[in-house]
């Protein structure tokens, strides 16, 4: 069969550079996907704050986001250095994400619930805004370092592989660590160290990151930019990109399919506690069930690439992960299959593996695709605008924990759970078929939304071959 590589030759980064790429990752698969979905439950189960103050504080940093990401995109586009166009900013965003996730889980003692909401608060906007300045120009780089249709697949699975050992050593720390049984997840003391940790650990990776690709990065053409002040050419530059039907498609996509991911993974926590009744140790063992899963989904991905469209890639993985949220929650809620504690397990880690496989199809295809779409951007406007198109897969991504948690948070007090819940006491069972309803079924429904969306999009193989053929001919 003849790849698109073979019809259009790509260039390649050495394997040294691809490793040191993928190290980068560790602030969102370690830190946003692994890490920060333990505040949820520490700041509601633990200190009690409530769930829709918890949503609310989280939700308003995402606002952050929206505001930062796009900004950072444009900035690190317009950048010209001698260590190119994304290293800077990511180089300063370093100390500033440390401290963010630092202060998360280290708020004072026993202070009133305005207070612990103001902390929450803070603390977020400090770690999302300092999470932008990294990963949008990290992300907009992996597209500069390949031009290929499946290179680039390549590249993307090799940052979401060393992202996913990133998180395995984050699970380790919490669990083997910190959150040590018999206390596990309701240890209050253990909060604190675990966040430092792993601030420790994001840093570590994110200084090896920036000094593996320094070389290679800038050595790669730096485009034109402009002299235009930033308020002056942003608004325009938003438009220009939303103008794109491809960039349209998979925004919208790209961000409903990772909010469902996020409602289901934040409610994760209590649904293991409350509905399954399991422990600790079980609830480390399923995390890295899913990893496992992760792990097969990842390399699958380029695999299924070469006999189908990227878009097909997406579709197959969400079809998986509908079939995990709907399956079993659906068969608690009936009562025909309700099995507790150990009974569980062997479900439930089935439930992990598949699950774990159509993420690592999600997270490939969608990067991959991005970066397809920022090519015929730069054809049809003559504009390189990486960094734009990627905020909005950093946007997405951060949104599944953000828009998650606020989802969730709303959700907790409207079902009835209790904050700072005993788990050896039984919880209203009306509030059990609530939380189900939303860990399972409300995921599967907002993700079956954004595989509708995307559907249109329309930047195939061959597309993308006439694309890359044009943009060499200038």
């Amino acid at each position: 069969m003849t790849t698109s590589e073979a019809v259009v030759p790509a260039f390649k980064p050495p394997l040294h550079v691809k490793f040191a790429y993928g190290l980068g990752q560790a602030v969102q698969s370690g830190g946003f996907d692994v890490a920060l979905p333990f505040t949820f439950f520490y700041y509601t189960q633990v200190l009690g704050l409530s769930g829709v103050l918890t949503g609310v504080a989280v939700g308003l940093s995402l606002c952050l986001d929206a505001i930062m990401d796009p900004l950072v995109g444009s900035i690190s586009d317009n950048i010209r250095s001698k260590f190119g166009r994304r290293l800077p900013l990511m180089v300063i965003s370093i100390p500033l994400v440390a401290l963010g996730f630092g202060l998360i889980f280290s708020p004072p003692r026993d202070i009133a619930q305005p207070l612990l909401f103001a902390w929450l608060l803070g603390a977020s906007l400090i770690a999302r805004g300092a999470t932008s300045l990294f990963n949008v120009p990290f992300i907009a780089l992996g597209a500069e370092l390949s031009d290929g249709y499946l290179e680039r697949s390549r590249v993307v699975v090799w940052r979401t592989l060393i992202g996913l050992f990133s998180a395995i050593g984050i699970i380790l720390l919490a669990y083997r660590v910190y959150l040590t049984p018999p206390e596990g997840l309701f240890k209050l003391a253990a909060y604190p160290p675990f966040g430092w940790a792993v601030a420790a650990v994001l840093v570590v990776c994110m200084v090896a990151c920036c000094a593996g690709v320094a070389r290679y990065a800038m050595g790669l053409p730096q485009t034109q930019t402009t002299e235009r002040s930033m308020l002056s050419r942003l608004p325009g530059e938003v438009r220009e990109i939303f103008s794109n039907h491809s960039f349209r498609t998979l925004f919208l996509s790209c961000l409903l399919i990772m909010v469902a991911i996020g409602v289901n993974g934040t409610t994760g926590a209590h649904n293991n506690t409350y509905v399954w009744r399991i422990g600790t140790k079980e609830i480390e063992l399923l995390t890295f069930v899913l990893l496992v899963g992760t792990l097969i989904g990842v390399p699958t991905a380029p695999a299924l690439a070469r006999w189908f469209e990227k878009r097909s890639v997406v579709m197959i993985g969400v079809t998986m992960l509908n079939l995990v949220w709907l399956t079993a929650p659906l068969l608690w809620i009936s009562g025909l299959y309700r099995p507790s504690g150990a009974a569980a397990i062997p479900m439930l880690m089935g439930m992990m593996i598949v699950a774990g496989v159509g993420i690592g199809l999600v997270l490939v295809a969608f990067p991959a695709m991005m970066a397809d779409a920022a090519d015929e951007h730069e054809l049809r406007f003559g504009h390189r605008r990486e960094g734009l198109y990627f905020s909005g897969i950093t946007f997405a991504a951060k949104a599944a924990s953000g828009v998650g948690v606020l989802l969730a948070g709303i959700g907790l007090d409207l079902m009835g759970m209790p904050a700072k819940a005993d788990p050896l006491v039984p919880i209203d069972p009306d509030a059990l078929i609530r939380l189900v309803m939303v860990h399972g079924p409300l995921a599967a429904l907002i993700s079956c939304i954004g595989v509708a969306l995307i559907w249109p999009y329309r930047i195939t193989r061959k597309v993308h071959d006439e694309i890359s053929f044009k943009l060499r001919g200038r």
